[in-house]
């Protein structure tokens, strides 16, 4: 066996390629979340559904789609995402929409950003990130000769994530919006629209966003906790001083899992904004690193499979994926550890969720597919999937 087939095994007559250094690090963090997610929601759960298992049963069923969903898009030709574009962006728009219908939207927190399907929820917002990767790379990659032109190559992107922000603020989700925002503007950037373009956008982006945080009072409220949390400790800083307790009381070693004291009722959430603050706690410095490092490895995976990749389209799509899954990464740990207005969104593979964990390990398995494309061209002997 060759070098160049390390990585393949035969199913069902084909040679199937999979990414080991980008499947270890998922799989492991689906598995640690899955105890942790346990340790952090058992007390929870004990009290709102009277069996402290709810929450992780829930969780392993998520995870176990979540690997189906990541096999069959690693089976499934990312080519064709490219005839599915407009379809995905418009079924996205109707969620968005049809969510904020009295009745249709499941309301938590004074924002409705959910379906509630029985006892399961769907985020279209998640949904609509994925939809706009695709509709960027797609279109990214149709007009990548005439990118620099404005009209052509910066305005149609911008006025397409504008429809996706207005209908995410009437929920509202500010946080949200920033993600496709800062998304949108690295896809571009890498895909070669003029800087001047790039830069005079966030020139009127900032000043409007400001506008934005400061027009509502709870925004505000939660940006003046932000910069002095145990000031507002009773209030609006109560979540970020619960967190920064739990990463103090863990240390090197952690208090031990399932040892956590902050998860028992203290910090808000901890199975899902703030399961980094129980891992923190209870798995201490070391845990912490551990899973930074495998954060890191599917980041370096991902910006790999991108630079690599001979099809542009396929090059846009993964750097878009790894992207979203990376910032989603950096705003979780970052409100976590303070170092972050405080917004809900979940730890991607580690936090409770569904949707969150489908679109992600969805995500992972097209980034294979993607590697697979470059596989092959790289050695014949290895069968398109």
């Amino acid at each position: 066996m060759t070098k160049n087939d390390q990585n393949s095994r035969k199913v069902g007559g084909q040679s199937f390629y999979y990414d080991v250094r980008l499947l270890f690090p998922v799989l492991f963090l689906v598995g640690i979340g899955i105890v942790m997610v346990y340790s952090a929601s058992s007390a929870l759960a004990f009290k709102k559904f009277g069996t402290g298992y709810y929450f992780l049963k829930k969780q392993s069923l998520f995870a176990l789609l979540g690997i189906v969903a990541l096999i069959i898009c690693s089976r499934f030709p990312y080519r064709f995402f490219r005839s599915l574009t407009y379809p995905l962006l418009i079924l996205a728009l109707i969620f968005l929409a049809v969510i904020l219908i009295n009745g249709l939207g499941y309301s938590a927190g004074g924002a409705k950003r959910w379906f509630r399907l029985g006892s399961f929820s769907f985020q279209p917002s998640e949904f609509a990130r994925f939809a706009l990767i695709i509709y960027l790379a797609y279109s990214m990659n149709k007009k990548k000769d005439v990118l620099k032109d404005f009209y052509v190559g910066f305005l149609p992107h911008v006025m397409i994530l504008c429809m996706f922000t207005v209908l995410i603020i009437f929920q509202p989700d500010f946080g949200s919006v920033v993600i496709l925002g800062i998304l949108t503007w690295v896809m571009l950037f890498v895909g070669g629209v003029r800087l001047s373009h790039l830069l005079t956008s966030l020139a009127l982006i900032i000043p409007a966003g400001y506008f934005f945080m400061v027009s509502a009072d709870y925004r505000l409220k939660r940006i003046t906790s932000f910069l002095d949390p145990w000031q507002h400790s009773a209030n609006h800083g109560y979540q970020i001083v619960h967190s920064l307790m739990a990463f103090g009381t863990g240390g090197i070693w952690g208090t031990g899992i399932g040892k956590g004291y902050q998860k028992l009722f203290y910090l808000p959430e901890p199975h899902t904004d703030f399961i980094f603050s129980v891992i923190g706690e209870e798995l201490g410095l070391w845990g912490v690193l551990i899973i930074l490092g495998l954060y890191i490895l599917i980041f370096w995976r991902g910006i790999f499979i991108a630079v690599n990749c001979k099809d542009s389209f396929g090059s846009f799509v993964a750097i878009g994926l790894t992207t979203a899954i990376g910032l989603q990464v950096c705003v979780n740990m970052g409100v976590a550890l303070g170092l972050l207005p405080t917004k809900g969104l979940t730890l991607p593979f580690l936090s409770y969720g569904g949707t969150s964990l489908l679109l992600n390990m969805a995500s992972i398995g097209i980034l294979m597919n993607i590697g697979t494309a470059k596989k092959v061209l790289e050695n014949p002997k290895v069968s398109k999937t």
